[in-house]
């Protein structure tokens, strides 16, 4: 039905855009079974290892802002270079130095590709999607994310277990050159562009007080610590525990989850609501961190993987159709950076933030904080998402409408 919708041109750019997206994510992922084990053969202690690796938002978060109004008003093609070159450059820096300061600026580096690459890519696909299908097309373009984590880790836990950290890194840049160079065939259509103020600029950040964005944001923030312990702890967690379970197949069992629910919400979510969707994707994100929590065999790692990749393909294309929904297109650049913004900040404080009290209660004490923090980002998502209660409780549990909405097929 969708396709049908699409002119051939629109099909190819799609197809140029996935391909692109993919090879991004897969470059990312490919680093997450290797990266703190390297940071932690280089001398480094648990917080050491969760510090090195939370750098990676202080330059998402330093060029959030920045990066958001310039895919507003210089185009989102740009921004996506922009990324697309951080991925493919920072793990020549890895493979040059072990020393920590250093690791520290290259993953500080590493973390503009995302703030680039993410921002662009979803005002993209969201500039490019009929309004009544738009949660759809969100969907599946959102495959590229779970389709990225599944092949590589992958790829980058067999690598290194064949050669070690060398080859395991030349992967995630040879992944990253080839993405640029399907960037550079994607073509962007003409659309209304923001022109740039100084009254505006300073209005940025302000955006995050507002009702539309004020409660994503926090949800988000929630779940970036979630997914933050995870990326940096749970290599870390299997090796501890001695559980008989290749690190990558979990990341992998995650991915094929996210992508197995991505291929379902996104157009049910256009039918029946956005709100719904984000419950039930918080909920199962919850049980995630409370199964990694109790883990002690290879079994509740795996299952808590699975709920882990259900809970973030249901929260974050819906997220996106979400924000799209409540945005203009001239604005959607910048909606979609604020609204990742809690995401950003949970990634970047999950490291030293958790990894402060691992000493105490150990790695499962870790993802026992963060189910709290998910459950309690649900308690506050049912309540106050619309403009009072009984509209958010609607919103949120029963399909009702988003009044926030500016143009969507279920407002």
């Amino acid at each position: 039905m969708l396709v049908k919708n699409l002119s051939r041109k629109q099909q190819v750019n799609l197809a140029a855009l996935f391909t692109a997206g993919l090879l991004f994510w897969s470059s990312l992922a490919s680093l997450l079974p290797t990266l703190p084990l390297y940071i932690e053969d280089a001398g480094a202690t648990t917080q050491q290892v969760g510090t090195v690796m939370a750098s990676f938002a202080i330059g998402l978060l330093l060029l959030k802002a920045r990066l958001s109004k310039l895919a507003d008003w210089r185009g989102r093609k740009l921004v996506l270079l922009i990324g697309m070159l951080a991925s493919a450059t920072a793990p020549l820096g890895y493979l040059m130095t072990q020393s920590l300061p250093l690791l520290i600026v290259l993953r500080a580096f590493h973390g503009i590709s995302i703030a680039a690459f993410a921002t662009g890519y979803s005002a993209l696909v969201a500039d490019m999607a009929p309004p009544k299908n738009r949660g759809e097309l969100i969907g599946y373009m959102s495959l590229v994310n779970p389709l990225g984590l599944a092949l590589g880790p992958a790829l980058g836990g067999l690598l290194y277990g064949i050669g070690g950290y060398r080859p395991a890194f030349l992967l995630s840049v040879g992944l990253g050159t080839v993405g640029l160079l399907c960037v550079l065939r994607v073509w962007e259509p003409p659309r209304a562009t923001a022109v740039a103020s100084s009254a505006e600029a300073g209005q940025f950040w302000k955006l995050l007080g507002t009702d539309r964005l004020r409660v994503p944001v926090v949800v988000l923030l929630m779940v970036g610590i979630a997914f933050g312990a995870i990326s940096t702890f749970v290599p870390l967690y299997i090796r501890d525990t001695g559980a008989n379970f290749n690190v990558g197949l979990f990341y992998t069992a995650a991915a094929i989850a996210s992508f197995s629910v991505r291929l379902l919400t996104g157009r049910a979510s256009d039918n029946y609501g956005r709100g719904r969707f984000i419950t039930l994707g918080l909920l199962l994100y919850g049980s995630a961190m409370v199964m990694l929590w109790q883990a002690e065999n290879a079994s509740m790692f795996l299952m808590g993987a699975v709920l882990q990749g259900g809970g973030a393909g249901i929260i974050i294309p819906t997220m996106a159709a979400l924000m799209a929904d409540r945005s203009l297109p001239e604005e959607r650049g910048r909606i979609f950076g604020l609204c990742m913004v809690g995401f950003d900040v949970g990634l970047a404080t999950a490291g030293p933030l958790l990894g402060s009290f691992a000493d105490a209660i150990g790695y499962s004490g870790i993802f026992g904080l963060a189910a709290g923090l998910i459950f309690l980002g649900l308690l506050l998502f049912i309540p106050l998402s619309s403009k009072d209660v009984a509209h958010s409780i609607r919103f949120t549990l029963a399909g009702g409408r988003d009044l926030y909405a500016i143009d969507s097929p279920t407002r």
